[in-house]
């Protein structure tokens, strides 16, 4: 059963930097993409952004965009989410996620995602 375990959350001020990692447990890694996601108190869990397989193809939501990267290092089995010029309003719970049905990128829900991790708390302070 895949595992996918988060980790370097914490809390931080606006402005600052973090970066989040998660590791997954099998040794098909590479055959998933990845995904990040996040959730604040009383909102929707939304889409941060994904990576491909290759490693090479990306996508952000705009809100991200310019701030966070998203990369992965196949052969740590491990995803990377670099986040820059951190503000308050990306204080939430960041969970990674893996899938490999979708045909589509990005995939579009997150129904195309089959595990997911326990998830990390980011707090940003002003």
């Amino acid at each position: 059963q895949v595992q996918l375990v988060e980790s370097g959350g914490g809390l931080v001020q606006a402005g600052d930097s973090l970066r989040l990692s998660c590791v997954f447990s099998e040794r098909t890694f590479n055959y998933y993409y990845m995904g990040w996601f996040r959730q604040a108190p009383g909102k929707e869990r939304e889409s941060v952004g994904a990576i491909a397989q290759n490693g090479i193809q990306t996508s952000y939501a705009d809100s991200v965009k310019g701030r966070f990267t998203i990369s992965r290092d196949n052969a740590l089995n491990t995803v990377y989410l670099q986040m820059n010029s951190l503000k308050p309003e990306d204080t939430a719970v960041y969970y990674c996620a893996a899938g490999l049905r979708s045909s589509r990128w990005p995939p579009p829900t997150r129904n195309d995602y089959d595990y997911w991790g326990q998830g990390t708390q980011v707090t940003v302070s002003s």
